[in-house]
């Protein structure tokens, strides 16, 4: 058995808009493990950036009202106990909605030779609010 401590970490602002802080929960510790996992805090409107994970993502909302969305697709609300489940390199954000903090179990897989996520612009606020 291994115990590990994490301190929460701030948002990296070139991956975020708003408050965030991320609580790593697993990440690859031996050759050929692939499996990440993070706690994601969000306050109100807080969001990700446009990003896309090689090997796929899956998020499960711990608590709160999130916004999720898909390049070229609507915004849709997901609500606690819910999964969102995203392909492998599939573009998307999720953030809390506008009067709700959210917090989201993240894990992904880490493909051999591929980084984590790719990430790409900020989502503007037009296309945060196009619900």
């Amino acid at each position: 058995m291994q115990i590990t401590r994490h301190a929460t970490a701030k948002n990296p602002p070139e991956w975020f808009t708003g408050k965030v802080w991320l609580d790593p929960v697993a990440a690859p510790s031996t050759p050929g493990q692939q499996a990440n996992a993070a706690i994601v805090r969000f306050a109100p409107s807080a969001r990700t950036a446009w990003h896309s994970h090689p090997g796929g993502q899956t998020l499960h909302i711990l608590e709160g009202v999130a916004l999720v969305q898909s390049r070229g697709g609507a915004v849709s609300e997901v609500s606690a106990g819910n999964t969102v489940l995203c392909p492998p390199g599939e573009e998307h954000w999720h953030g809390a909605a506008p009067h709700s903090f959210m917090s989201h179990l993240a894990v992904w897989d880490t493909l051999p030779g591929q980084p984590s996520a790719i990430w790409g612009d900020h989502v503007i606020d037009s296309e945060y609010a196009a619900r």
